[in-house]
């Protein structure tokens, strides 16, 4: 018999917007952060924080980067709040489930 694994939320990587940034779009276009921050006009090192995902990707950026990249507004948002969503579940370590849900 085979078993099969089960992987919860706290097992899988969870891509902060900016990582994914640098692996769909940065890397394989081979765009420089230098080149795309001037293009979009933004400061290098504001880019880079958030590529490095030390700063949350913005609305503003999220603009910007839709605008330049060809794809639809809140695309990079709704990656940033979807690594923001997994992050917060994760710190509340279970109190979610101590929540009992209000009758309608």
């Amino acid at each position: 018999m085979s078993r099969l694994s089960t992987i919860t939320d706290d097992e899988l990587h969870n891509p902060h917007a900016g990582e994914l940034l640098a692996s769909e779009f940065l890397e394989p276009l081979r765009l420089d952060i230098e080149a795309v921050a001037q293009a979009i006009g933004v400061s290098t090192e504001r880019l880079e924080a958030v590529v490095a995902g030390r700063d949350p990707l913005d609305a503003d950026l999220d603009l910007r980067l839709g605008r330049y990249l060809g794809m639809s507004e809140g695309f990079f948002l709704r990656l940033q709040d979807r690594y923001a969503l997994l992050e917060a579940k994760r710190a509340l370590n279970g109190e979610l489930d101590r929540i009992v849900p209000r009758a309608a």
